[in-house]
């Protein structure tokens, strides 16, 4: 019981115990989070993008209203 119990207790210290860290000491969380604002900054910038192509077009196109 004792081992068992010593085993059990040692599982998650050597899990922490990793030592190969990137250079700049990044783990995975920092990763996900870059990864995240990434997303939102995409996000963000398609719709941009196509309203200044609308507005490129809406300048620079084709007259729609008729002058009747």
């Amino acid at each position: 019981m004792k081992t068992l119990a010593l085993w059990l207790a040692m599982i998650p210290t050597n899990a922490l115990a990793f030592t190969h860290h990137a250079p700049d000491n990044s783990g995975l969380f920092v990763w996900i989070f870059l990864g995240f604002c990434a997303a939102i900054i995409v996000a963000q910038l398609v719709p941009a993008i196509l309203m200044f192509v609308g507005m490129m077009k809406g300048m620079f196109g084709k007259e729609i209203v008729s002058k009747n």
